[in-house]
């Protein structure tokens, strides 16, 4: 399997996330949580190569499906 070269670009949608927090300890560097709710706030929309695994683990662990990620040519 090859690498995939394309720019990631993660976009969040806040009004589902349920604050499991589980982003948070997939890809520390890429998202936060807010104090005042736990809702995800994002740090990097765009994560280096060597963050991609983390995050695309991020994705799957997300109950509500808050997070999705997107490539760029």
């Amino acid at each position: 399997m090859t690498a995939d070269t394309r720019r990631m670009v993660v976009k969040i949608n806040e009004s589902v996330c349920v604050g499991g927090g589980l982003c948070v300890v997939s890809s520390p560097e890429v998202f936060d949580q807010r104090d005042s709710d736990g809702v995800v706030a994002l740090k990097q929309m765009y994560p280096s190569p060597d963050q991609h695994d983390a995050v695309l683990s991020a994705v799957r662990k997300c109950p509500s499906r808050a997070i999705r990620v997107e490539y760029e040519d």
